[in-house]
């Protein structure tokens, strides 16, 4: 895709080194602006350098100030880091409800870390590839590390923190709430896990409770009861299961961290860099980019074609019509479906056909 006048001169700009330009590119990406998507695909094939970190836990788990100090320490070792955090969207304006918030407190006045607020706008789904490309920018801009921060721990944040190679997630101690959510599916997605604010009662329990999550999701068949059969013979299932286990796979690590001074930032940073090189030497950076790739080509897809079939339903009086013929009976809503989608069948009818 060739870009021209002024998105060719931002691109440029960008890839320069210029921050107005990085700043103006993910505005664009942010508010979808005309052009944007022949920005993303001149900058793409200057992308695959950075490390891209997401951070995901429930609210109040100190989020934030942990990814404060990680920028800090980063910076402190001579990277460059780009922040992007995705908030809840403002009911009236669409944009951040937290904006720029003023919570990159060890970095006030470094430009080598570029932080960035964006917001859901309503539509979760479009900002997970929105995330997508603004990390894309900050990869292409040059940016060493780029942390993907969200709000929550919920599917729509697990959605979006997907977009990173290193998934960071943060427990805070004694939230048995917390770790018990864990099992519902964030802990699948886990390679590190951080339980923050550690100098608080209960933080041993709550790292012993995720490391035997963890346990348990490499040897779901430990402390098993077969019951009729007798009980499980633990040594043996052991070496089931690491015949059945790859020998490559990566073992999810649990951190604890006092993130308001610091405290465990450095080996967290450590274990995260141990993370990035398992993901080169195995060649799993290029497995978790190809299934990237694979889901965002679908996401645009059907973005896509949403939008053509948008312009086939106000092409036949808009949606409000279509239902009222429903609603009188005149049809029903699979017969509407079928012909509003018969355009589109019939173009690729004609494309399969060549």
């Amino acid at each position: 895709m060739t870009v021209t006048g002024t998105e060719s001169s931002l691109v440029d700009d960008l890839l320069d080194g210029k921050h107005r330009a990085l700043a103006r590119v993910i505005t664009k990406i942010e508010n979808r602006s005309p052009g944007y998507r022949d920005i993303v695909s001149a900058l793409h094939t200057h992308t695959g350098t950075a490390d891209v970190i997401g951070i995901t836990g429930s609210p109040g788990a100190g989020k934030s100030t942990l990814v404060d100090k990680l920028a800090k320490s980063y910076r402190d070792r001579g990277e460059t880091v780009g922040v992007i955090a995705v908030d809840p969207s403002s009911p009236y304006t669409g944009g951040a409800v937290l904006g720029d918030r003023i919570r990159m407190a060890s970095n006030v006045g470094d430009m080598d870390v570029f932080f960035r607020s964006m917001s859901a706008r309503g539509t979760l789904g479009g900002l997970s590839t929105a995330t997508a490309d603004a990390v894309k920018a900050l990869d292409a801009f040059g940016k060493d590390k780029v942390i993907i921060e969200t709000v929550g721990a919920g599917q729509n944040e697990v959605d979006i923190v997907k977009t990173a190679d290193t998934v960071c997630v943060l427990v805070q101690p004694g939230s048995g709430d917390d770790v018990q959510m864990l099992k519902a599916g964030i802990l699948e997605i886990g390679d590190v896990f951080v339980v923050n604010k550690a100098d608080m009662d209960g933080a041993e329990r709550t790292v012993a409770e995720l490391e035997e999550m963890i346990h348990m999701r490499e040897n779901p068949a430990a402390g098993l009861d077969t019951g009729h059969h007798g009980p499980v013979d633990e040594e043996e299932m052991a070496e089931v299961a690491l015949d059945e286990q790859d020998e490559e796979a990566w073992d999810p690590r649990v951190v604890e961290t006092v993130a308001t001074d610091a405290t465990g930032v450095d080996e967290l940073l450590d274990t995260l860099g141990e993370h990035a090189e398992w993901l080169h030497e195995t060649g799993r950076i290029d497995e978790r980019a190809r299934t990237r790739y694979a889901e965002e080509i679908r996401q645009l897809v059907r973005a896509d074609t949403a939008g053509l079939l948008e312009e086939v339903i106000e092409a036949r009086g808009g949606i409000e019509a279509l239902a009222d013929r429903v609603l009188a009976r005149e049809t029903d809503p699979y017969t509407v479906a079928d012909e509003l989608v018969e355009p589109v069948r019939e173009c690729v009818d004609e494309e399969l056909e060549r």
